[in-house]
């Protein structure tokens, strides 16, 4: 059996008329997360660990931000189709630990219903998910409120 690590990352602006949406938790917030789909980017930020981790591409690439088929989507919806390729593909998920950068709102409230939504749309078990949330202290274009971002590693194990 061999071990494999992956890295995800990704960010999105702020923008008025639209949900904010993080690890498939609507949040009550006036701004949300421009995108095609959802703009779930701490969702967008594991798919694309879980990728990385069995080289098969990333989030673009299986899920072009141009195809119609994707707007709007549910990005947990995208992590189940992911989940299956990495089950085709002959892996087992083993860990997931992510992170949320936004200076706000306070995501604390949310994180346990990110982390259960996320370990079912992989079919897993909620102790095998972390998703922590940090601001970067008004620096940066977190900091002054203008987007939000999210980090996320993954551990796979091939059959």
């Amino acid at each position: 059996m061999k071990m494999r690590v992956g890295i995800g990352y990704d960010v999105h602006p702020l923008c008025a008329g639209r949900p904010l949406v993080l690890g498939g938790v609507e949040i009550p917030f006036p701004l949300g997360l421009k995108g095609h789909s959802d703009a779930d980017v701490l969702v967008h930020a594991i798919m694309d660990a879980l990728l990385g981790a069995a080289a098969l591409g990333d989030v673009g690439n299986h899920f072009p931000p141009v195809d119609p088929r994707y707007l709007g989507i549910s990005s947990l919806l995208l992590l189940q189709q992911v989940n299956g390729l990495l089950v085709e593909a002959g892996y087992t998920i083993q860990n997931i630990d992510s992170i949320v950068i936004a200076q706000e709102p306070r995501l604390s409230p949310y994180i346990q219903v990110m982390c259960h939504n996320i370990a079912g749309a992989l079919k897993l078990e909620t102790n095998l998910i972390s998703v922590k949330a940090t601001t970067t202290e008004k620096l940066g274009f977190t900091g002054r409120g203008k987007g939000i971002a999210a980090q996320a590693v993954a551990m796979l194990l091939k059959r």
